[in-house]
């Protein structure tokens, strides 16, 4: 009883001394992208505005910043993070550029959080 239990503290200690030893294989550059697109779905107005897309379809820049009551630059940056993150399309038509959910990277995000948490 008292041999297995030695060998076991043994086996942790040598398992631990071995981890010490090797680097640490993350790959930050992907780690901070991943931050920035889960940040980009954590914040409040974000989602209103990805309901509202979502509730539209298909809507502009203006109809977005007129719905919400928002100045037009505030709609701007936060459309451009939510673009960057690649939750929203974009589709231009002449002179109006209209924005859409991107179903797809939603599910890809949504599978992700639940692969990290468990």
């Amino acid at each position: 009883m008292m041999v297995a239990s030695q060998t076991r503290e043994q086996d942790s200690l040598s398992a631990a001394k071995n981890s010490a030893n090797s680097p640490i294989n993350v790959d930050y550059h992907a780690l901070k992208k991943a931050a920035l697109v889960l940040r980009a779905l954590n914040h409040k107005l974000r989602q209103q505005l990805l309901k509202l897309i979502e509730d539209e379809k298909k809507i502009t820049v203006t109809e977005i910043y007129v719905r919400l009551r928002l100045e037009q630059s505030v709609a701007s940056q936060h459309l451009a993070i939510l673009r960057k993150a690649g939750i929203v399309n974009t589709e231009r038509d002449g002179k109006f550029i209209f924005y859409t959910v991107n179903y797809k990277r939603i599910d890809e995000i949504s599978q992700f959080v639940k692969d990290l948490v468990g």
